[in-house]
C-alpha cells in the first residue's frame, strides 16, 4: 500500500505561543552543553526541541522561533563579552548572531514542508529529510563562522562535544561533520517518533544501528613520532586591558613563574599571548630579558607581543633563541573585530564613540604560516581566538606540525566561562588532528592535552605556575583534516540543492 502524501501545508506540531518558549528552552539547554557546565548530552534535546518548534512553521513563525532560540543561546554563551566593556558589545554580538540564526531557521522549516511531500516514503523521511536538515544546520554554522568581518565560529555544536564519546568522529569528518551527524541523528529520532516506528520494531533497526556505530567509532589513527620536552608558563601577570601595571610587570611575572624550570632538561619554553610588555624587536631592555630567560632555561623561548612593522601592528609570536635572535615569527591570522581592530571605524565611532575610542591600536591580519621549527620538529600555532578557525589549524597540521601550541590571554574575561570554552575547543582540536596540544594562558586555565583529548597536566585559573612534560609528537593527517573542508562544502551546497529539489518536486506532486 503506497505511503500517503502529507498535506501541502502540514500543521505545525506546536502552536506558536508554545513554540516560542520551547525555542527559548532549546537555547538554554544548548548553552548548558558548553562549558562551564559542559553537559554535552544536552545538545541533543536542544536540537530536538528547536526542530519540533520549527516543524510546520511558515517563514514568519520560523523567523521568530529562530530569533528566540538564537537570542537565548548567544546571550548566555557569550555573556563574557560584557565583562569589562558593558552590555553594548554583548548585546550587539548576540543580537547579530541571533538574527542570522533566525534567517537560517527559515530554510529548515521549508525543508520540513517540502521534503516529506517530495519524498513521502519512510526511508526518505528517515534519511533524506534528516540529512537535508543537518546540512542546512551546518550551512548556518558556516555562515556565522565567516560573516561579517571574518565571522565568529564559536558556537558550532561539534565544539560542545570535546568530552563526549562522539568526539573521535571529528577526526574522521571534522568539527562541521560532527555537527551534521548530531543534527542528523536527532532529526532522524524526531521522524521515528512522528512516524510511530516503535509499532514496527524492524524499521527501528537502522536508526539504532547507526547510533551504535557512531558511538563505537575510534579516533582516526596517527603515528607516534617521539616526544618534545616542553615547559609552559602561566605568569598570572596584569595582562588585562584595564589592569594596572608597572613597567615590565608582565615579563617580570612570566620570568618569576619560569624560574622553577631553570636547570631542567627543556626543548622548548612556551609563554602565552601578551607575555611581553612591548615590542622586543624595538626594545633592547625587553630583548635582553628574553635572551636571559632563554639562556637560563637552555631552550628557545616561544613568546608573544604586540609588534610594529612598517607602520602596521601585529599580534606576533616569536621563537626567541639563546643568541638573542628571533628569525621565526607568526602573526595572528584573524584579529578580533572590535577587540583588536575596528572595521568601518568612522561608522561605529558615530554610534558608540566612547567604546570605539578605547581601541586605538589597529592590528593587521598576519600572512606568515602558523608553523615554527624547533630543532627539526614542526610546531603548529594558533594565537588566542585563532583556535576556532579551521584554516589556521589545518595549515599548521598539513604543513607538518607534530604538536600544536595555542597561546592565549584570557585576562579580560576573568571569572567567566570564556577560558573554559576556549580550552574545550583546544581539546577538540587535539582529537580532530590527532596531535598533542599545549594550551597556555596568561591567567589560566592552561593544560597540556594528549591527542585523544585527555589531560596530561594543568594550571588552575588565577595562579602562577609552570608545566613541564614530555609531549607526545604525532605525524600523519587525519581524515578530518584532509576531508573537513570538502565535507563543509558538500554539506553547504548539498543542503541548498536538496532544498531546491524538494521545492521543485513538491510542486510537481501538488
Amino acid at each position: 500500500m503506497p505511503h500517503p502524501a502529507p498535506p501541502t501545508r502540514p500543521r505545525a506540531l506546536l502552536p506558536l505561543w508554545l513554540a516560542v518558549p520551547v525555542a527559548a528552552a532549546a537555547g538554554w539547554l544548548m548553552d548548558l552543553s558548553y562549558p562551564e557546565v559542559g553537559a554535552w548530552i544536552l545538545a541533543f534535546p536542544a536540537v530536538g526541541l528547536l526542530l519540533v518548534a520549527l516543524i510546520g512553521r511558515r517563514a514568519g513563525g520560523a523567523l521568530l522561533v529562530g530569533l528566540v532560540y538564537g537570542a537565548v543561546f548567544f546571550l548566555l554563551l557569550v555573556s563574557w563579552t560584557s565583562r569589562y566593556l558593558g552590555p553594548i558589545p554583548w548585546v550587539a554580538l548576540s543580537g547579530l548572531e541571533a538574527l542570522l540564526t533566525a534567517i537560517a531557521a527559515i530554510p529548515i522549516a521549508l525543508a520540513y514542508r517540502w521534503m516529506p511531500r517530495a519524498f513521502p516514503g519512510t526511508v526518505a523521511r528517515l534519511v533524506a529529510l534528516p540529512a537535508t536538515v543537518g546540512a542546512l544546520w551546518v550551512g548556518r554554522e558556516l555562515l556565522l563562522g565567516t560573516w561579517p568581518y571574518g565571522g565568529f565560529p564559536w558556537a558550532r555544536i561539534g565544539m560542545s562535544q570535546s568530552e563526549s564519546p562522539l568526539a573521535p568522529l571529528a577526526s574522521w569528518v571534522g568539527v562541521s561533520g560532527l555537527s551534521f551527524l548530531i543534527v542528523f541523528v536527532v532529526a532522524m529520532l524526531v521522524e521515528v517518533i512522528r512516524l510511530r516506528l516503535w509499532r514496527r520494531p524492524v524499521r527501528l533497526l537502522a536508526p539504532v544501528a547507526l547510533i551504535a556505530v557512531l558511538l563505537l567509532v575510534p579516533a582516526f589513527p596517527t603515528t607516534a613520532a617521539g616526544d618534545l620536552r616542553i615547559g609552559a608558563v602561566q605568569g598570572n601577570g596584569p595582562t588585562g586591558y584595564f589592569d594596572m601595571r608597572e613597567p615590565y610587570s608582565v615579563i617580570d611575572a612570566q620570568t618569576d613563574a619560569s624560574r622553577p624550570l631553570y636547570g631542567e632538561d627543556i626543548d622548548l619554553l612556551v609563554w602565552p599571548e601578551g607575555s611581553v610588555d612591548g615590542d622586543p624587536f624595538q626594545s633592547a631592555n625587553l630583548a635582553r630579558r628574553m635572551t636571559l630567560v632563554a639562556n637560563r632555561a637552555d631552550a628557545p623561548l616561544l613568546a608573544n607581543a604586540a609588534t610594529e612593522r612598517d607602520g602596521q601592528y601585529f599580534n606576533t609570536s616569536m621563537l626567541w633563541q639563546q643568541d638573542g635572535t628571533a628569525a621565526q615569527t607568526h602573526d595572528k591570522r584573524h584579529p578580533v573585530p572590535f577587540g583588536e581592530y575596528v572595521p568601518d571605524r568612522a561608522f561605529y565611532n558615530a554610534i558608540v564613540p566612547d567604546l570605539i575610542g578605547l581601541l586605538q591600536r589597529e592590528y593587521t591580519p598576519g600572512t606568515n604560516p602558523p608553523i615554527m621549527d624547533v630543532d627539526g620538529v614542526a610546531i603548529g600555532l594558533a594565537i588566542c581566538f585563532d583556535v576556532i578557525y579551521d584554516d589556521v589549524i589545518r595549515e599548521g597540521v598539513t604543513g607538518g606540525a607534530q604538536v600544536l601550541v595555542f597561546q592565549t590571554n584570557n585576562a579580560d574575561f576573568r571569572g567567566t566561562d570564556e577560558n573554559l570554552q576556549q580550552l574545550a575547543f583546544a581539546r577538540m582540536r587535539a582529537i580532530e588532528t590527532g596531535r598533542s596540544v599545549v594550551n597556555i594562558s596568561t591567567v589560566g586555565t592552561s593544560q597540556i592535552i594528549r591527542p585523544d583529548g585527555s589531560t596530561v597536566s594543568f594550571l588552575d585559573a588565577d595562579e602562577a605556575g609552570a608545566m613541564l612534560e614530555d609531549v607526545e609528537l604525532r605525524s600523519g593527517l587525519t581524515a578530518g583534516v584532509v576531508l573537513g573542508p570538502w565535507v563543509q562544502q558538500v554539506l553547504l551546497w548539498g543542503g541548498l540543492a536538496a532544498l531546491v529539489f524538494g521545492w521543485w518536486s513538491a510542486r510537481r506532486r501538488a
